[in-house]
């Protein structure tokens, strides 16, 4: 048995990478435990685009970057690849984690998945399926020449890739870098304050405000909680699309008079922060953001 996670990052770091932008996905959450420990700068990102002009500002500086991401985000990050990163002849590794093509259980992530080889060929950009560990061996051919030649690479993780490696997984998500202070170093004031409800408690203490009424629900685990707990025809689940739910419900709020609850995600509203400015600007009376 193999720690094909280390070992990838052991390529990645050995080809020089300076800076490594990523984004969760629960396929590659191994490799994003493990990315903080090497001697590239990890940054985890709220939205793929960011992380588009964040590694365009690296080449300018005369670094290597890289993106460790979920193929969904591809979608995200498509004008900006080619007004910015094709444009400009920067190079750029784009690490994917495969979604929606091998034993996957979320249905959302197939149309994607089946689309992103032909998506990533409109764009001209090459691109590797890494399904095995032997195919690691041409990863750390092609890291060796990608920046000398300025190009865009993108290397589809088959989540098959995980199957054979030795590695023990993480139980949960690897802890939000504000958890252990900034990332560069400074003074911290104050302490972040201890929640007294977690998500599922908050979620049942208000269930007799949302019974009958419409509710759009964040992706995941909150979906989950939200069907165990009051499941009912006027909720909508969102099963895939990060950073929707608000938009999603804006949008069924404008045009009926019924209440419409949002419960979304840290994570999610910070893909999307502009929608809030949207939502002000539309300041409907039904609606309600939790």
């Amino acid at each position: 048995m193999r720690d094909t996670e280390r070992h990838l990052l052991d390529i990645i770091e050995g080809s020089g990478v300076d800076l490594l932008c990523s984004l969760p996905c629960d396929r590659i959450k191994g490799v994003i435990a493990g990315a903080s420990s090497r001697s590239f700068l990890h940054l985890p990102l709220t939205r793929e685009e960011e992380g588009v002009g964040i590694c365009a500002g690296a080449v300018l500086a005369g670094k290597k970057p890289a993106m460790l991401i979920q193929n969904s985000g591809i979608g995200n990050m498509v004008n900006a690849l080619l007004s910015l990163t094709l444009f400009y002849e920067f190079p750029l590794a784009i690490f994917l984690s495969h979604r929606g093509v091998y034993k996957e259980g979320i249905q959302a992530q197939v149309p994607m998945g089946e689309a992103l080889p032909a998506l990533l060929e409109a764009m001209g950009i090459g691109f590797s399926q890494v399904a095995s560990y032997e195919d690691l061996d041409g990863v750390e051919e092609k890291l060796k020449t990608l920046y000398s030649r300025n190009e865009v690479h993108a290397f589809l993780l088959s989540p098959a890739l995980w199957e054979s490696s030795s590695a023990e997984r993480p139980v949960e998500e690897p802890s939000c870098p504000c958890e252990s202070g900034p990332l560069r170093s400074g003074p911290v004031e104050t302490e972040p304050a201890m929640p007294s409800l977690k998500r599922y408690g908050v979620l049942e203490s208000i269930k007799q405000y949302l019974e009958g009424q419409i509710v759009v629900c964040n992706i995941g685990i909150p979906s989950k909680e939200l069907y165990h707990i009051l499941d009912q025809p006027s909720n909508f689940y969102m099963l895939g699309s990060m950073g929707m739910a608000t938009p999603v419900g804006l949008g069924i709020s404008l045009f009926t008079d019924k209440k419409v609850y949002v419960i979304d995600g840290d994570g999610s509203l910070l893909m999307n922060p502009g929608t809030l400015a949207t939502v002000a600007s539309a300041s409907p009376d039904n609606l309600k953001i939790i």
